[in-house]
């Protein structure tokens, strides 16, 4: 008989394992959920799209008539409410589906703002799906001042965009500077020059105390340095919660990272596997567990859990990275380990001011775990620095600094 797969989620990692999946076994079975009204859309897309430097047609990556010619079974708008491993059937909208194997791909989703006034306002938005983005660029039509809070990515794309769009942009944060764990404090000067250069007011050592609304609509925040702004879009990136719920009571193991599984995407219950946002897994070459959010790392999963599922021995074997513009003066680009994911690493780095670029190379018991660059035309040596990391080599501490300067 031919295999039976569900795959809940159907972001860039669950469709990526559909398709693996069809390509393999042209008469397996694949049924793949999402809870949202869209087929796969490229969600690193969606900041340009604020920014209007693309349609929303350029946003989508597979369309209906894509699933029906893999011949996959797609379901919009759908939940999925429990799993049932011992019978090997989820349900979904009342219907049972059984498996041989399932994916559960869910990612995360957004935490609300968590101030008195914030929630129900119709102003106040977060920004992780498509129709957030729509909502945003509607209300930034009629604004002429917008506030972004936090100093996560997610908020950074906010007041890229807020500022891009030409309205006066207010960026607030709790921290000394953005990514406060992940960057020091000359890092943080070059994305302050950065969004200054864009117009941005920044606020650090700033949260928001209370949204005021006017009619049930946000008007203003007043934070906790005393400071009121008023404005007329607010967008809030406060980090996300992993979608685990489906899996209350199914005995696959969880935690507050996400669905822990091994190297192979598996969970401690055999044939449950998860991939993308919400894997919180182990990775053999850096040799620790951990959740990594990013757009590769969720192709790279769905290319391997895919192999697994179908019962084959593929191992996540890839260095995470991440790469983005920050603002028009920056870029930024950072891959394998961190001081955000492990404080006790050692790190050295390297700044040029004048061309406003940095680098920084973090180190655990001697070995090259991970990078950061700042700066455009900055990231010589990325490849470098990766086969590296693979390969668990050992440096002198005496030649960590002399690394700074592989180009090639």
């Amino acid at each position: 008989m031919s295999r039976r797969y569900v795959i809940v989620g159907n972001g860039f990692a669950g469709t990526t394992a559909a398709e693996q999946l069809r390509k393999n076994d042209p008469a397996c079975s694949i049924t793949l959920f999402t809870d949202e009204p869209y087929t796969l859309y490229n969600r690193i897309s969606l900041p340009p799209f604020l920014r209007r430097q693309l349609p929303e047609a350029k946003v989508m990556m597979r369309d209906a008539a894509w699933h029906e010619k893999n011949n996959i079974e797609l379901f919009l708008r759908t939940r999925v409410e429990h799993v049932y491993p011992e019978e090997s059937r989820v349900v979904a909208d009342g219907r049972s589906f059984h498996y041989d194997a399932l994916l559960v791909a869910t990612g995360g989703r957004p935490n609300p703002a968590p101030q008195p006034g914030a929630h129900g306002a119709a102003n106040v938005f977060n920004f992780q799906y498509l129709d957030d983005t729509k909502g945003i660029s509607e209300q930034l039509d009629r604004s002429k001042a917008a506030v972004a809070v936090g100093g996560s990515f997610i908020a950074y794309e906010l007041a890229e965009a807020f500022a891009s769009r030409g309205v006066e942009t207010h960026w607030l944060m709790r921290g000394p500077r953005f990514l406060r764990r992940l960057l020091d404090d000359v890092a943080g000067e070059f994305v302050d020059r950065a969004a200054r250069t864009d117009g941005v007011h920044v606020h650090y050592n700033e949260e928001v105390r209370e949204v005021v609304r006017d009619n049930g609509v946000a008007v203003k925040v007043i934070t906790t340095g005393g400071q009121t702004i008023e404005a007329q879009c607010f967008g809030f990136g406060l980090g996300l919660s992993m979608n685990t719920e489906l899996l209350d009571g199914s005995g696959v193991e969880t935690s507050a990272n996400g669905i822990v599984c091994d190297d192979r995407l598996e969970t401690n219950v055999k044939g449950i596997f998860a991939a993308g946002d919400v894997a919180d897994f182990f990775d053999p070459i850096l040799e620790m567990r951990y959740r990594m959010g990013t757009w590769n790392n969720a192709g790279a999963h769905g290319k391997v859990v895919a192999a697994n599922m179908a019962g084959g021995d593929a191992r996540y074997h890839d260095v995470p990275e991440y790469s983005s513009k920050l603002f028009s003066e920056q870029n930024i680009l950072q891959f394998g380990l961190s001081p955000e994911y492990r404080s006790d690493l050692e790190a050295v780095h390297k700044a040029d001011h004048e061309q406003r670029r940095y680098r920084a190379l973090y180190f655990a018991e001697g070995r090259l775990v991970g990078g950061l660059m700042l700066g455009k035309g900055a990231m010589g040596g990325k490849r470098k620095y990766v086969d590296a990391i693979k390969s668990k080599t050992e440096f002198p501490r005496e030649e960590w600094s002399s690394m700074l300067d592989w180009t090639a």
